[in-house]
């Protein structure tokens, strides 16, 4: 079972009516903190949403797992990015790119602030270990025989096994990013796609089927990305042309009058006045 999708096979097993009777009246007396009530009722609206999602309802799917959203505590980073990854997904089959996008990136960000409270966490817990050891073994000690080998703690076994699915939700909200980005088109938009690619191209937990689409995305969005470039760098140059105009008319001239010289070294440009007898002047 993953913490994204329900594990469908549940063990079963026939009991006693009386232990059944047992049971509930034990659990009557368990009482649940509002957190854990709240997260135990978002886990059951992102069930739902994810049987909606695998039945081909999207709207619908969103919808509840903007629920399992509402309801889970604001502090459990990793649940909260699982779902905003998937509400992304969502969007994705609806072709709606922008909400897509957004959902995703904001995903990305709940992964980058969990990954920065781990690392914390983690130079505290060496730091609290090292004063230990220090005040524990003393020169004669240390020579007294070999070194202890180092064992893993509880805590960074299972911070091992967050950072692993910290990857795994990141490569998928990289990877539905980059496609509403690369949907969207315009020159900022694309650029941003290609550099999600490239974030993904250098993970190591991706499946063959996607480093092979990654590869080829990233063959074929720089072209698109130049390409939008310079259609945009020509209607910016229209734009203030006519503006230019404008402000120019008055005194007798116009943008005409101007000639933009790019610099190829330096990639700017600049401008020459053309007056009306030849020679212009910079």
């Amino acid at each position: 079972m993953t913490s994204e999708t329900p594990d469908p096979k549940i063990e079963k097993k026939d009991k006693d009516p009386q232990e059944d009777d047992n049971e509930e009246a034990n659990q009557a007396d368990i009482k649940f903190s509002p957190e854990e009530e709240a997260a135990t009722e978002s886990n059951t609206h992102k069930a739902e949403a994810n049987a909606l999602f695998t039945s081909g309802k999207y709207d619908a799917a969103i919808n509840k797992y903007d629920e399992a959203i509402a309801v889970c505590p604001m502090y459990l980073d990793y649940p909260l990015a699982v779902l905003r990854s998937n509400v992304a997904a969502c969007h994705l089959m609806l072709e709606e790119w922008k909400d897509a996008v957004k959902h995703a990136t904001t995903a990305l960000d709940l992964l980058d602030k969990l990954e920065r409270e781990d690392r914390l966490a983690a130079v505290k817990e060496e730091k609290e270990r090292d004063e230990v050891e220090e005040e524990i073994v003393s020169a004669g000690a240390a020579k007294a025989g070999p070194a202890v080998p180092v064992t893993e703690t509880e805590a960074q076994i299972a911070r091992q096994k967050r950072q692993e699915d910290i990857a795994r939700i990141r490569a998928k909200a990289l990877l539905r990013r980059a496609r509403a980005r690369s949907e969207l088109g315009g020159w900022s938009t694309l650029e941003g796609a290609i550099e999600d690619y490239k974030k993904v191209s250098a993970m190591t937990n991706l499946t063959a089927t996607d480093r092979k689409l990654v590869q080829a995305q990233l063959k074929a969005l720089p072209p698109r990305a130049k390409a939008a470039q310079e259609k945009e760098t020509a209607e910016m140059w229209d734009k203030l042309k006519e503006l230019g105009n404008g402000l120019l008319k008055p005194f007798g001239l116009s943008t005409d009058h101007f000639k933009m010289v790019k610099d190829e070294k330096t990639g700017g440009y600049s401008m020459n006045f053309q007056g009306g007898g030849g020679g212009g002047q910079k």
